[in-house]
């Protein structure tokens, strides 16, 4: 009797950490398990912002797929998805095919727009490795541009930020520290420079409370930022944003839309049911209707019963959606009981550049400064034991603490 085939689809944090689950969870005669990327390395997402900013080496933030899963355990397959048949347990990849027995669908998130005008087709979006190489060096090249032009363009030097989550904040954070730097390598008045957020909502940050977000503002603000709150973007032009009732018009040199991301379009092109661009799936993790197919991470919502509201999409959770997908995979083949997510919240901590940092662990106390900005490394260096152990951690961690 041959042996059941597990496929993963994408290896990201969910797609990671699920194979090396799988991995100590089943023996090589148990089952055979596929992982399928479109490129053969992974990435930190969570240091993409970094990247982008000019902080961080794009290398610093990769890794080889083949330096932490073991290629004689696991079949590495560098390929992109572009439908899953599930009536045919088939997935369509773009040179070649894979079928599976159990599949797990954790292909990540694609920049959402909500539908404004020119963002897509104008503003860089932090995506990936590449993405995040593009937005660092349109940076740079814009003040290598001023620092050289006879007649100097102002706006040149100003970076636009769409969007105060998470990813947006953190950006901003690194570019108060990169700013400064370029300035000076290009011998530039660092106050010809700005750095401007622009949220729709009322506030930044939400989901922290009132304490922190004022602490955030605080720090960004008195490094250069400027923070525009209740500024609702209408259009992105090519070289500006348009915001409010009265159409004010932002102009810049650099745009870059954090304002929201989706599940992977496959999963509406493979038939699934899809609620705000992603599968609302069973407290197993499994795809509604579906005995054999996971789905995890960004492509998941995950419900938390209790609130009538799914789970905050973060690497955190889906570093936990591994656990229990790799159990319930367990399960399935050796015919045992499966169990319910169930998410333990860790506590969430935000970067604001290198030296500064806010957020809550355990999730009620509350952390700032130097405190938070070495448990926001502690939490970095976490995920890398995890999947590499501290051989990972000495080649790609963040040591220094403070």
């Amino acid at each position: 009797m041959s042996k059941p085939k597990i496929v993963v689809l994408g290896a990201g944090y969910a797609g990671m950490m699920t194979t090396k689950r799988l991995m100590q969870k089943l023996g090589p005669d148990e089952a055979e398990i596929v992982l399928v990327n479109k490129h053969n390395y992974h990435y930190q997402t969570t240091w993409l912002h970094e990247v982008a900013a000019g902080t961080r080496n794009q290398n610093q933030a990769r890794m080889m797929i083949s330096d932490v899963i073991n290629p004689n355990r696991v079949s590495l397959i560098y390929d992109e998805v572009t439908e899953v048949k599930k009536e045919e347990n088939r997935v369509v990849l773009k040179n070649s095919e894979v079928s599976y027995d159990y599949l797990v669908i954790s292909l990540g998130f694609e920049t959402n727009t909500f539908g404004i005008k020119g963002m897509e087709k104008n503003a860089f979006s932090i995506t990936d490795i590449e993405s995040s190489r593009m937005i660092r060096e349109h940076i740079e090249y814009q003040f290598a541009k001023y620092s050289t032009s006879v007649k100097k363009n102002e706006n040149d030097l100003t970076i636009l930020v769409g969007g105060g989550g998470f990813t947006g904040i953190e950006f901003v954070g690194e570019l108060a520290e990169q700013v400064p730097k370029l300035c000076k390598k290009y011998d530039i008045d660092r106050s010809k420079a700005r750095i401007i957020n622009v949220e729709a909502a009322p506030r930044i940050l939400p989901g922290f409370n009132d304490d922190l977000v004022a602490y955030a503002k605080k720090s960004l603000e008195d490094r250069g930022v400027e923070i525009r709150e209740g500024a609702k973007i209408s259009e992105c032009k090519k070289n500006s944003f348009v915001i409010g009732d009265d159409g004010e018009e932002i102009k810049a040199g650099t745009i870059v839309w954090t304002g929201g991301v989706t599940g992977n379009s496959i999963l509406g092109k493979s038939g699934f049911e899809i609620t705000k661009g992603k599968v609302t799936v069973e407290s197993d993790l499994r795809a509604p209707g579906e005995e054999n197919i996971f789905i995890i991470g960004d492509c998941a919502w995950v419900m938390n019963k209790e609130e009538g509201r799914p789970f905050p999409p973060t690497a955190q959770a889906a570093m936990q959606h591994a656990d229990t997908c790799s159990t319930n995979l367990k399960g399935l083949i050796r015919n045992e009981q499966l169990e319910s997510f169930t998410f333990d919240d860790k506590g969430t901590v935000a970067s604001l550049g290198k030296s500064d940092a806010m957020g809550t662990v355990f999730s009620e106390r509350l952390l700032y400064g130097t405190p938070a900005t070495a448990m926001k490394k502690v939490i970095d260096n976490r995920y890398l034991f995890l999947l590499g152990g501290p051989k990972l951690i000495l080649k790609k961690g963040k040591l220094r603490m403070l």
